[in-house]
């Protein structure tokens, strides 16, 4: 059995890299910064839909083969749209998603609430596998906070890029967009893991470049995002 000591740095592990990634990302909105208690709302929504899809993707993974690309693109959906319904319960759907930019920060906001309770439990699973050796188990953590948090966060951005750039725009229009961000989401993270599963080494390290570069790009977007206004 675990002692409270792990437990409790095996929680901070968990938690501590993806607020380090939260401060940055809010940093890029401080011109018109959100309420701390919508933040606080979101990723606690965040952290509810990475336990809530976890029954779903143990059900449909009695339907789907144990390897491959399926499984991927299928799991990738799953924890996308849990994401993004996570986002509109608590956040897109609220008086106080006032401007375009608000969009993506709530999605980033609750993908970093689902990394956090996902890496948690990833942590506390190496620890009881490695027999309870907290320091390796921690280290396997700061491979994830470089890319699985990376990558819940670049995905869920997407979506809520979508969901900025269709602002201003009629309610068909924000469908297709909505329809849009979410198929290239889903995209993005099945690839991303499908070759992280394949890559080893030096490769891995050249996945997570790309990773990178997709990070880049999505701060680039970030900032045409906040020039966007209404137009008369």
């Amino acid at each position: 059995m675990l002692s409270q000591t792990t437990i409790f740095y095996t929680i901070l592990g968990g938690v501590l890299p993806v607020l380090i990634w939260l401060w940055f990302w809010l940093r890029e909105d401080k011109l018109h910064p959100e309420p701390r208690k919508y933040i606080l709302l979101a990723f606690i929504f965040g952290a509810i839909t990475a336990i809530l899809v976890l029954p779903v993707e143990e059900f449909l993974a009695k339907f789907l083969p144990v390897a491959g690309i399926l499984p991927v693109v299928v799991f990738s959906f799953a924890e996308e749209i849990f994401k993004y319904f996570g986002a509109y319960f608590s956040s897109l759907r609220k008086r106080y998603m006032d401007e375009p930019i608000d969009a993506i920060i709530y999605m980033i906001t609750i993908a970093l609430g689902f990394a956090a309770l996902e890496n948690t439990l990833f942590l506390l699973h190496s620890i009881k596998t490695t027999g309870g050796n907290l320091n390796q188990a921690l280290l396997v953590g700061n491979m994830r906070f470089i890319g699985a948090t990376l990558l819940h966060t670049i995905s869920s951005g997407v979506i809520g890029l979508f969901i900025a750039l269709s602002f201003y725009k009629n309610k068909i229009l924000k469908r297709k967009y909505l329809l849009i961000g979410i198929t290239l989401s889903v995209l993005l993270h099945s690839f991303f893991n499908f070759f992280i599963i394949k890559t080893k080494g030096s490769e891995m390290f050249f996945m997570f470049i790309i990773i990178w570069i997709v990070a880049i790009l999505l701060i680039f977007l970030f900032e045409i995002v906040k020039k966007l206004r209404r137009k008369n």
